[in-house]
């Protein structure tokens, strides 16, 4: 029987790598995976990973694919000896955190390259076959800061929130065409996400004003509380997108974790918006840990900008 040949951006840590040698080391032996990286000299730990996790011969292997040039793009593609992927898995990404006003232009549009106009030549590298052959699976790693404005995650969440339109649209497309798009809704993830920030953790800070500055302070150290309260290991993330890649008839949306659903639903019942921004700048800038119930305000993990691809 045939494998289900599925391709990965953004391979060299995190998410990208777990799930990788997740489905190449699956005792079904039923993947062949492209784990792909910007950059192959950071294969280092996925190799010895998978070395260590006995994968298979033939299960793995690693391209080059550079999700802000569509010529890498089209070259890794051409390199899958299959001629053809069944299960595309767009996760490349990056992060930007700190004060809007200061951060930098090249900053910004680094990150929404990536998270955004990468996603984009991806899937329409990959999506013209599929189609064709009137099958294929696409899993996009997605955030809840995609779905709720996080504080001092502005770029970020604008570029999540971008790939939930593109996907949400792609979702409503492409059933005639047998694909079927899923989005991997996560919450604070163990990852190296936070040490490969654009411009490092707040950016130049020296150029917001005090009072952004005591904020920023305050919204450190809920992070810090947070992810120690709340964080998930990309192991226990890789099986929500397992969970979605073998759903006969797939969902648009599969979250991670389910802390964030009351926020979710706060912004659905309240359409003017007033609840939710309440109720996250009360969780996040409180001088002491708020006291209303987890149920009412979404759990411990408020505000915390979840986890991207690397």
């Amino acid at each position: 029987m045939d494998r289900t040949v599925v391709l990965i951006t953004g391979c060299s840590s995190g998410i990208g790598l777990h799930l990788a040698l997740r489905l190449a080391s699956d005792p079904s032996r039923r993947f062949k995976v492209y784990a792909t990286l910007r950059d192959l000299r950071a294969q280092g730990p996925l190799r010895e990973a998978a070395q260590s996790r006995g994968c298979p011969p033939g299960s793995l292997e690693m391209l080059q694919l550079d999700v802000r040039d569509a010529d890498s793009v089209a070259a890794a593609r051409a390199r899958v000896t299959e001629g053809r992927v069944d299960v595309l898995v767009c996760n490349a990404g990056r992060g930007l955190l700190g004060p809007l006003e200061v951060q930098e232009a090249g900053a910004v549009g680094s990150v929404l390259d990536v998270n955004v106009a990468g996603t984009v030549r991806t899937l329409q590298a990959f999506l013209p076959d599929m189609k064709r052959r009137r099958s294929g699976r696409v899993l996009v790693t997605g955030s809840m800061g995609g779905l709720m404005g996080l504080p001092f995650n502005a770029v970020y969440c604008a570029s999540k929130f971008a790939i939930e339109g593109l996907c949400e649209s792609l979702a409503v497309l492409l059933p005639p065409f047998g694909v079927h798009v899923s989005l991997i809704e996560c919450g604070p993830v163990r990852t190296a996400f936070q040490e490969k920030l654009e411009g490092g953790p707040g950016g130049a800070l020296d150029g917001a004003d005090a009072e952004t500055r005591d904020l920023f302070s305050r919204y450190q150290r809920h992070l810090e509380r947070i992810f120690h309260e709340a964080a998930q290991d990309p192991e226990e993330v890789t099986e929500v997108f397992l969970a979605a890649l073998r759903a006969p008839r797939p969902a648009l949306r599969y979250f991670s974790t389910e802390r964030f659903l009351p926020l979710v639903r706060m912004r659905l019942t309240d359409p003017s918006g007033r609840s939710y921004v309440a109720a996250m700048h009360r969780a996040v800038f409180a001088e002491e840990p708020a006291e209303e119930s987890a149920a009412d305000l979404g759990g411990p993990a408020l505000g915390a900008p979840p986890a991207a691809p690397q």
